[in-house]
């Protein structure tokens, strides 16, 4: 009574007992560096194959506002005439505009969500043949939600420069000291709600259906377990992914790229007011701009990423 774990009311060290010691050397063996390290790797691989892409997906998403005279015009009719056009008008390297945030991003966001993911699969479940959708959704969106509200800064500021291309003036730290001294700490955590809310929407509805459809792939015969499966299950989760998440990724862009200044008036106040506003000024399907982009970089980024990590992972074990 009266002690520490451990130890004795005498000061001197005496041995944990049993369970104790067991359960305390399981919490720290999920505590892995590996899932933080590989993920992260993996992230940085999917981020740069597939950033061309989400380039023109945020062009279409920010373009045809009636509210904000500076993205009033259509100038994309699509993803391929977005980078077509792009490349046209503005280079080979404005398709990249934003990566050095992004891959920063990716660094902090993909690290933490695949470590956290897998450490708190690490705890609470010993084999592999226990995990259950349940228990994976749950601890999917837990980590996607905290490593995307943790690394909101850096989408705000990829999403400026990709919006903007080669009008955006500085340097990615210069730009995060100005957004800081412009606009506040809400300036870098600009959107940081529907950020939240999209990244719990994706894992909630891409895991089960990824499963569903996996599941159903083999059972029917139409394939085995083999990687072709996987592919078209990482791209069916992918399409659910998008279709559920998509109007909250056009208001979560919209908000982070408006630049609130004292005194301004903000054009989104939330994800409701977005909601609204842009079905009421643009029509329902505006909630749908960067669809095709949004979902042809979901299904690669389903595929590059486990992979990498995953391979990687089995190969250093």
């Amino acid at each position: 009574k009266g002690g520490f774990p451990g130890h004795s009311l005498s000061g001197r060290a005496h041995p944990v007992s049993g369970p104790s010691r067991a359960l305390l050397r399981h919490a720290m063996s999920a505590l892995n560096w590996k899932p933080f390290v590989y993920g992260g790797l993996a992230s940085l691989v999917a981020e740069f194959g597939t950033f061309p892409v989400d380039l023109t997906k945020t062009r279409l998403q920010v373009q045809g506002q009636s509210i904000d005279a500076r993205f009033r015009e259509i100038k994309y009719r699509g993803m391929f005439h977005a980078l077509f056009r792009i490349y046209k008008e503005e280079g080979i390297l404005a398709l990249y505009s934003g990566i050095a945030p992004a891959l920063l991003r990716q660094a902090s966001y993909g690290t933490i969500k695949i470590g956290i993911y897998q450490s708190l699969k690490r705890l609470f479940v010993d084999r592999l043949e226990d995990e259950t959708l349940l228990i994976n959704m749950i601890f999917g969106v837990v980590s996607g939600v905290i490593s995307s509200t943790l690394a909101n800064p850096t989408d705000v500021l990829k999403i400026r420069m990709q919006a903007q291309g080669s009008l955006f003036q500085g340097g990615m730290i210069g730009s995060f000291i100005d957004i800081y001294q412009q606009e506040g700490t809400r300036g870098l955590w600009r959107g940081v709600v529907p950020t939240a809310q999209r990244a719990a929407i994706v894992v909630g509805v891409e895991l089960p259906v990824y499963d569903i459809t996996k599941k159903h792939l083999i059972l029917s015969g139409l394939m085995g377990d083999t990687i072709l499966a996987h592919f078209v299950s990482s791209f069916t989760c992918g399409l659910a992914g998008a279709i559920a998440s998509n109007p909250v990724d056009v208001v979560r862009t919209r908000m982070m790229n408006q630049r609130a200044i004292v005194g301004s008036v903000e054009l989104y106040k939330g994800t409701l007011d977005g909601l609204v506003k842009t079905w009421k000024s643009e029509g329902f399907f505006a909630l749908y701009k960067g669809f095709w982009p949004n979902w042809l970089r979901l299904g690669p980024w389903n595929i590059i990423e486990p992979f990498i990590t995953v391979s990687t992972l089995s190969y250093l074990v």
